[in-house]
């Protein structure tokens, strides 16, 4: 899976002060900004085990991402202790990861409506559809299992920047993508967002029905399509 790179959230800190830090505390940081967007809400100390410092050294970094408005907290009482701080990602750390010139796409697909209309914008979704069916086709072609074409279907989409992930829940599979590199271009055409799905169900085969579960666009925190063998929904 595709790590943030301590470069990329350099070039993204306002103040400047990641590449400055650099080192174990600036792979920390990166690591902690990763967590929180594959997994949502975190305490402290349930991040610190898996990066292999102490809860202290968590705390210390995400105070320095809370004033640099990156995180943000809440609290949650606990028994008789002190209250437990839950720390999640803000809007404004959707610039620390990869955007695939989100801004270039946006004034495209602009640009294409206007000289071409509907018709011909309708025309450029197909193409990209048909060009991911063959991309997509290709690496899944030799699998010989649903759960393995969803995990190189993750695959590929998380080396495009989707952060993506395949997980096993009960007799079906997940396709998680937490992050979503044409999140602009895709509010500025929807018909992209509904010809992924196409593409998903028919490169993941006859045998399967993908439902989108859960939608980047509508609000939710990341993108989830459940795969389930057909035999399994009668």
């Amino acid at each position: 899976m595709r790590k943030i790179s301590n470069n990329k959230i350099g070039k993204s800190d306002p103040a400047g002060k990641t590449k400055a830090k650099g080192g174990e505390a600036g792979a920390t940081r990166a690591a902690i900004l990763d967590m929180m967007k594959r997994g949502g809400e975190f305490c402290a100390s349930k991040m610190a085990p898996s990066l292999g410092v102490t809860p202290m050294a968590v705390r210390l970094q995400l105070y320095a991402l809370e004033e640099e408005g990156l995180v943000i907290a809440r609290s949650e009482a606990k028994g008789r202790g002190r209250p437990l701080k839950y720390w999640s990602l803000t809007q404004k750390a959707e610039g620390v990861f990869p955007d695939a010139h989100q801004a270039l796409a946006v004034e495209m697909i602009k640009s294409v409506e206007e000289l071409f209309g509907a018709e011909g914008l309708a025309k450029l979704i197909k193409k990209h559809g048909n060009m991911q069916r063959a991309a997509y086709g290709e690496k899944l072609e030799s699998a010989k299992s649903v759960g393995e074409r969803v995990k190189r279907l993750a695959k590929a989409r998380a080396d495009e920047g989707y952060m993506a992930e395949a997980k096993k829940q009960g007799r079906d599979w997940l396709l998680i993508e937490n992050h979503c590199p044409i999140c602009s271009a895709a509010k500025a055409c929807t018909g992209l967002c509904a010809g992924e799905l196409k593409v998903f169900s028919d490169v993941l085969g006859p045998d399967v029905k993908v439902v989108r579960e859960e939608h980047i666009l509508a609000g939710a925190r990341r993108c989830a399509y459940r795969v389930r063998g057909k035999r399994q929904s009668k």
